[in-house]
C-alpha cells in the first residue's frame, strides 16, 4: 500500500481544514489507517484512526470534539476533518496503513507509511 497525504496549510486558530490520505492498492479497505503528528521538537504522536470498513474510530483526548476521521473505501481515501484548530494542533501530519485495532496507538502497530503534510495554526 502506498499513502499520500495531501490538505495542509497556514491557518489561523478556530479555522478548520480536511487533511486527505490517498492511498494505492486493491486490499485498502482491509487496512486501519491512522493519522499521527509530529511537531517541532517533540516525538511522533498518535491522533485518530479508522477501521478498515469504517465502522470504528478512535481518537486522543486533545481532537475528541473538534476532529472526525472518516473514508470512502470507494475512493481509497481517509480524510481528517480537522474543526477549531489550535495553534498546538501545528505538526506534521502522517497517515499510515497497518491491520491492527484503532485502539492500537503504537507507530509500530503500522507498516506502511505516507509522506507528511505540514499543518500550521496561528493565533
Amino acid at each position: 500500500v502506498q499513502l499520500q497525504a495531501s490538505g495542509g496549510g497556514l491557518v489561523q486558530a478556530g479555522d478548520s481544514l480536511r487533511l486527505s490520505c490517498a492511498a494505492s492498492g486493491r486490499t485498502f479497505s482491509s487496512y486501519t489507517i491512522g493519522w499521527f503528528r509530529q511537531a517541532p521538537g517533540k516525538e511522533r504522536e498518535f491522533v485518530a484512526a479508522i477501521s478498515g470498513s469504517g465502522g470504528s474510530s478512535y481518537y486522543i483526548n486533545s481532537v475528541k470534539g473538534r476532529f472526525t476521521i472518516s473514508r470512502d473505501n470507494a475512493k481509497n481515501t481517509v480524510y481528517l476533518q480537522m474543526n477549531s484548530l489550535k495553534p498546538e494542533d501545528t505538526a506534521v501530519y502522517y497517515c499510515a496503513a497497518g491491520p491492527s485495532s484503532v485502539r492500537n496507538t503504537g507507530q509500530r502497530e503500522y507498516d506502511y507509511w505516507g509522506q507528511g503534510t505540514q499543518v500550521t495554526v496561528s493565533s
